[in-house]
């Protein structure tokens, strides 16, 4: 319970209309994409670094944790105030504050929503790739402090590719900046590098350099179904080793194709074995032997057709079959288990063979979805939690899922981070050497452990 004295404070720096402490107005602070709740003790809304480093200047006095948050739409449970204290949302703070048409960057503020900026510099011919699939609600601030992926990573890379130079604000209330406008720059360490995908640990983020691209000429989205999962598995690996990389290279099993297909209209058959959803952008000439080639590539593996989509329509029906995929999952139980593992690309047909006998070996539902272009694969482990030994049997699950993906190279989080759900794991990735230089970075930054304490390390 934070007193009396220090919401008066905090009315003071952010305006009494800009700090809530009613149960029914922090309740929506409480949860994020997990299905973990901790309820904050008072959710504060700032305008500017100024009041961000009022306010954190006051924490570290009186050792309160505050918890950054963005749109709330993660799936580690990265913003989420375990044991109490301040939640201090940045979504006030949403200005495209420049667009730069000729140095090919742009400055915005961590409210910015993602899909909205993107927009803004399509208008100008120009192009910011990261695609989350939360893209059209989450904010640029929560996208840089998880190193946010998305479809696009296979050709153009995460969200730390793009990001020039921050704003941050540390703990002890200090305003930093890190990086510029420029496209290069090897002066100290690189730290905005470091807090990209610190998941807010170190510091909060008030202003962003993003860098920008071109816009490409023209793209075309294919749809290949495939009789077999292996067979789609396979041709992942199949059309990079044919020396083309797709702007997107996406993956949905069975059973995803299933859950889509009550929910919607979809241009997938719910017989098919898996599917990929392929797209491939640039000059016109080059997209259309692309195209040529990869139904050339994949045409002997387990095969059942392959179509282009003739429009703009067309090809956004397929994307809204995709983004639906994870809502719909519910059909198969009630309760998820949401893994983003990532094995080296040439991999995927193997830690799908991994991912099927765990299915087996425990009779638990797993549908597999994601970005199998970059070896990024959602596994998603569905259970009802009612019935007794459920969630038993998908810890192990789990677990074994951890270890056959480090057995083939991988990463326990491709894009999601690590937050509060996957911290258990971070020991069997990290040695004690690697975990102790982390922690002493945070100590660095934030002595007194008051933002966002708990997150990635396990306690």
């Amino acid at each position: 319970m934070i007193e009396p004295r220090i919401i008066a404070i905090l009315e003071s720096i952010v305006g009494k209309e800009n700090v809530a402490t009613e149960k029914q107005d922090v309740f929506c602070y409480s949860y994020d994409a997990t299905q973990m709740e901790y309820l904050p003790d008072a959710v504060v809304y700032p305008a500017n670094a100024r009041e961000v480093s009022l306010i954190l200047k006051m924490a570290n006095a009186e050792n309160i944790p505050v918890f950054p948050r963005g749109a709330g739409s993660g799936f580690s449970g990265g913003s989420l105030p375990k044991g109490g204290g301040i939640v201090l949302v940045t979504t006030r703070m949403d200005k495209i504050v420049r667009i730069d048409t000729e140095n090919l960057v742009a400055v915005v503020e961590p409210g910015v929503v993602t899909f909205q900026l993107q927009q803004e510099v399509e208008k100008l011919g120009l192009f910011y790739p990261p695609d989350p699939a939360s893209m059209r609600f989450s904010t640029l601030g929560g996208n840089v402090a998880e190193c946010a992926g998305g479809p696009r990573a296979v050709k153009y890379g995460v969200t730390r590719e793009y990001v020039l130079g921050l704003e941050v604000v540390l703990p002890n209330g200090d305003i930093i900046r890190t990086g510029g406008e420029t496209m290069k720059g090897v002066v100290g360490y690189d730290l905005t590098r470091l807090i990209c995908g610190s998941e807010g640990t170190l510091g909060i983020i008030t202003s962003i350099i993003v860098k920008l691209l071109p816009l490409p000429e023209t793209k075309k989205t294919m749809l290949a179904v495939f009789s077999t999962i292996e067979g789609a598995a396979r041709a992942v690996s199949a059309i990079i080793r044919g020396r083309i990389i797709p702007s997107t290279l996406e993956f949905m099993d069975h059973t995803a194709i299933q859950c889509v297909a009550t929910h919607s209209h979809s241009m997938i058959p719910e017989t098919a074995g898996a599917a990929l959803i392929i797209e491939v952008d640039g000059d016109s000439d080059l997209v259309e032997k692309q195209v040529s080639s990869i139904r050339e590539i994949i045409q002997p593996l387990d095969l059942l057709s392959f179509a282009a989509a003739k429009d703009d329509v067309e090809a956004e029906q397929l994307w809204e079959t995709r983004r639906k995929v994870s809502p719909s999952l519910r059909r198969v139980n009630p309760h998820k288990i949401n893994e983003d593992i990532v094995v080296p690309r040439s991999r995927v047909p193997e830690i799908i063979r991994r991912i099927s006998a765990i299915h087996e070996k425990y009779s638990i539902p797993i549908v597999n979805f994601g970005h199998a272009g970059d070896g990024n694969i959602h596994v998603n482990i569905m259970i009802d939690k009612d019935i007794p030994g459920e969630e038993e049997k998908a810890e192990k699950a789990v677990r074994e899922l951890v270890e056959a993906t480090l057995e083939l190279g991988g990463s326990i989080s491709g894009e999601h981070g690590v937050g509060l759900s996957k911290a258990p794991y971070i020991t069997m990735e990290l040695r004690p050497a690697e975990i102790a230089v982390m922690k002493a970075v945070k100590h660095a930054f934030d002595p007194n452990n008051i933002l966002n304490p708990g997150k990635i390390f396990p306690d």
